[in-house]
Order: C-alpha cells, then structure tokens, then sequence
C-alpha cells in the first residue's frame, strides 16, 4: 500500500476514534510505572496480581484471532502485551483491531502473567489511545538503512537503531563528567555572548546576522575565548563554558557548522602544567588512555615553512593514532598565545592529536597588550576568511592587566566520536546540519 494510502487509512481510523468520543491526543497518561521497573519487580507484582498502567510506542502486533500479541516499548526497554476478546469483550477488542496501528502511543492496565513460553506479559483488562500515528514506522525488521535518511529523520533513527540512543547517552555522561572533573577542582561555569559584535577567539569564517533593534551587524561567536579571558581580567582565577559554536565552514567526517566546545581558563598557569591537567582529564573520562602522552614539538613534524598548517592537517595528523601532545607552534599560527622565552618565532601552544584528530587546544595565554596588538596588527595583514580580526575592546580590556594564564579548547563533538569508536560527527549530533531536500 502506497504511503498515502495507508495516511487515508489511518485519518478515517482518527476520525472513528473521535466519533467514539474519544480523545487521540489527550493531554496527559496515569502511567504507574516504566517498563524496566515493571520487568525487575516482576514477581512482586506478578504474584499480587495488583493492576498495574504502562505507556509506550506499540511496536508490534501479532493477530491469532480471539487474541493479540503485542509489544509495547518505552525509554527503558519492551513488554509483551496480551490482549484477550473474552477479557476486554467483543466490542473494545473489535475497537482494538479496527482503530489501533503499529506505531501508536498508549496506556495499557492489566495484571502480569507469564506465558507457556516464560515471556513476562501484560495481560491487558484496559487499554487508551495517548497519540494516533497517521504516518507507518518504516519496516521494523530493516529500519532506516540510508544514512542521509537516518540524520534527517533521527527521531526514527531512535526508534529503531538502540545502539544511536547509546551513543547519545555516552554524549551525555561524557560531558557530565567533564563538567564535574572541571567543578571539583574549583572552576567556575559561565556563560559568555553567542551574538558578538567581533567574531574573535579563533582562526575561522563567521557566520554573520543582523539585529533590527540596534540596526546592528552581528555574528555568531566562533570561540569565547575573549570573553572568557575578560573574567580572569575581573578577578575569576579559574572559570570554563560549554556552549556552541559557529563557524562558517565546510562539511566533513569531523566537521560541522555548529558545534559543542568546551573552553577552560587558569589564572596563574601555564601550559605545562595545562598539558598535565588534559592527561589527567583523559584518564578520568576513560581507562584505557594512559600517561603520559607522547609529546613532539611542531617542526619536527613539519619543515615546511609554506602553509605549515595546512601541511601539518592534511598530512600529518590523520597518521597520529596514539594520544599525543604537538607542541610548540609557529607563532604566526598563534595570534592569541605566549612567545616561548627568547624564542620569538614559535609559541606555547599544543594539540591533542589521538586516532588522527585534533582532540583539544592549548596555550598559555598573550597577556602582553602591547606584544597582543602587535599580533592582531599582522593578522589583519594576512588574507582569506581565517584571519584573526582586531579587537580594540579586547585590548582595553587587556591593558587593566590580566595574570598569566593557560586555556583550552575541547571539541565534544570530536571527543565523543573518538570515545564511543564513530566514524562521523554526525552519529553524534543528534541534528546534524543537512542542506534540504529538493
């Protein structure tokens, strides 16, 4: 049956429904309890036969005449349904076949039983409609097999594919664990500007927007840093943000416009002692890295002076597989980052690099506003969309004087991939962006 045949099938069941005088879309369930719940007390409650009230996805449904199988699914697993003509009576089982689809939310009450087979069911004494799906899930045994279609609908993506919900789950207690890592050494969560009147922090092509009320050029931030480095200006010694991104750029397997960083800042730091605190981190969020990470300094693994950078991203970092610290960058790469003593060309910075990407960030921090200016001066000499803009207020600001300091930048997006073995950010951004079906 062709997709807009069985929508017509199911208007006319929604209509049947609401003739009834029944709500389809009511506002609220009695649920009593989960599926997980219900399935690890099993026995008590099997043994009371106490009525119990579940709701969920009907996943399936399993014909064999005077009965119906089914299963119902929620967030925390499955449950076999029973439903019984001589229980419910001949008119709500008719009313069950005739209006209720594969697909639909419910509320299910009945007592628990297990079958001649040992399956966990709920035998089914009442049954509610809670949303009428007038669109089929896609054939259950294959699910979404097209990736485009799987990042474009992730909401089916969910329903079928339980590894995708892990994933995102991983997401989560990752960051959360991040956030508490950072928390309990005494950092300070802050929120900074997502509109910026300078896109700076970063080498990257903006995103520009305008505000009417201000009759003012915008742009979404690429980075917080210099927001983030005002708050060590104003006495913070230790603060970091989890935030989005923007940047204007291209689409790969690890890229994406907008994306989830995370930026951290100690006062009275530097980046040795930053690179210790990452290993750490590292190991907190998995076992399996070990300290200490390899370390090797940028030009002995780059010695071309023409586009370093570009050199050492293409060529270089995809071979890095074990976690590695690159360190000490030409300062032309580094508008933003501390000289390395009398040496004047090269930068304390270092990269991350495991499984061939860059994993994180980081510097101790220009203090300097005069060497700052300097910095910004040469940026603005340079071509092409990653050019670091001059920022005059940052400047201001810095000239109040700001402690010496180290940063860092995470990639979540990136770390998550790298931790949960994806082969794409976009297995784990749940919305990834996707240019529009023609």
């Amino acid at each position: 049956m062709a997709l807009e045949e069985i929508r017509k099938a199911r208007l006319k069941k929604l209509e049947n429904i609401r003739k009834a005088g029944i709500d389809p879309y009511p506002a609220e369930s009695f649920r009593s309890r989960g599926t997980a719940e219900t399935l690890k007390n099993f026995a008590e409650l099997s043994e009371g036969k106490k009525k119990i009230t579940l709701a969920g996805r009907l996943m399936s449904l399993r014909d064999h005449g005077g009965s119906v199988f089914g299963d119902l699914k929620d967030e925390s697993g499955k449950i076999q349904l029973f439903f019984k003509k001589d229980a419910l009576g001949e008119k709500d089982f008719g009313f069950f076949l005739e209006n209720f689809d594969i697909g639909d939310f419910i509320e299910v009450g009945g007592v628990l039983i297990k079958t001649k087979v040992g399956e966990p069911t709920l035998e089914v004494q009442s049954f509610r409609m809670l949303a009428k799906t007038l669109l089929p899930l896609p054939e259950k045994w294959h699910g979404l097999q097209d990736n485009e279609e799987r990042f474009r609908k992730r909401y089916l993506d969910l329903i079928f594919n339980e590894n995708v919900k892990r994933k995102f789950e991983s997401r989560f207690k990752i960051i959360q664990k991040i956030r508490q890592y950072f928390s309990d050494r005494g950092s300070v969560e802050v929120e900074t500007p997502i509109l910026q009147i300078i896109p700076g922090g970063a080498l990257a092509k903006p995103f520009k927007t305008h505000m009417n009320t201000l009759d003012l050029d915008l742009y979404l931030r690429v980075a917080p840093e210099l927001y983030l480095k005002r708050l060590l200006i104003g006495g913070f010694e230790s603060v970091f943000e989890i935030g989005r991104n923007f940047r204007n750029e291209g689409i790969d397997r690890d890229h994406n416009p907008e994306f989830t960083m995370l930026e951290a800042y100690f006062a009275y730091r530097d980046y040795n002692w930053l690179m210790e605190f990452t290993e750490d981190l590292f190991v907190h969020l998995n076992e399996n890295f070990k300290k200490p990470f390899k370390r090797i300094k940028f030009n002995e693994l780059v010695k071309e002076k023409d586009n370093p950078d570009e050199i050492f991203k293409k060529l270089i970092r995809p071979k890095i597989i074990e976690p590695t610290f690159v360190i000490d960058h030409p300062v032309e790469l580094s508008p933003l980052a501390k000289k390395l003593g009398e040496d004047q060309h090269h930068v304390a910075r270092f990269q991350l690099i495991a499984g061939g990407f860059e994993l994180c960030n980081a510097f101790s921090e220009l203090n300097d506003p005069l060497d700052q200016k300097e910095r910004f001066k040469e940026q603005k000499k340079l071509k092409g969309d990653e050019v670091h803009p001059y920022d005059q207020e940052f400047l201001e600001a810095l000239e109040y004087g700001m402690p010496p300091a180290a940063g860092i930048g995470i990639g979540i997006d990136r770390l998550v991939m790298f931790l949960t073995n994806s082969n794409n950010l976009r297995e784990i951004i749940l919305f990834p962006t996707m240019k529009p079906k023609d």
